[in-house]
């Protein structure tokens, strides 16, 4: 079975930092491009962050660059994001997802449009 699992979220205060981590197993993970989205409560879901297992190519939305950074394990079977300066703003469920034949930049640009699998979200709450 495939499986993608978020772990990571959490309360922390503005201008704190949390690590995502994203363990996934049932499908070739080196195959995939696996991201970070988020959904805060009335708004749409947003891509964050996403990595290209294939290349080590990443991307990540203009409203968390230069504070969030993806990174991959793939011995590991792992994605981690971190994220530093958080902001209130940042608060959301944060799901991780993979997609095959993506690349991170159209993942992240579509807010996830055909990504194959989702993993249940981690919730990060972010206290100004």
């Amino acid at each position: 079975d495939v499986q993608l699992q978020a772990s990571g979220g959490g309360l922390v205060q503005a201008g704190g930092s949390l690590r995502l981590s994203c363990a996934a197993s049932g499908f070739t993970f080196d195959d995939y491009t696996i991201g970070w989205f988020r959904q805060a409560p009335g708004k749409e879901r947003e891509g964050v962050s996403c990595i290209d297992n294939d290349d080590g190519s990443t991307d990540c939305a203009d409203s968390v660059k230069g504070r969030f950074t993806i990174s991959g394990d793939n011995a590991k079977n792992t994605v981690y994001l971190q994220m530093n300066s958080l902001k209130p703003e940042d608060t959301a469920v944060y799901y991780c997802a993979a997609g095959a034949g993506i690349h991170a930049i159209a993942a992240v640009a579509t807010n996830g449009y055909g990504m194959d699998y989702w993993g249940k979200g981690t919730q990060v709450t972010v206290s100004s």
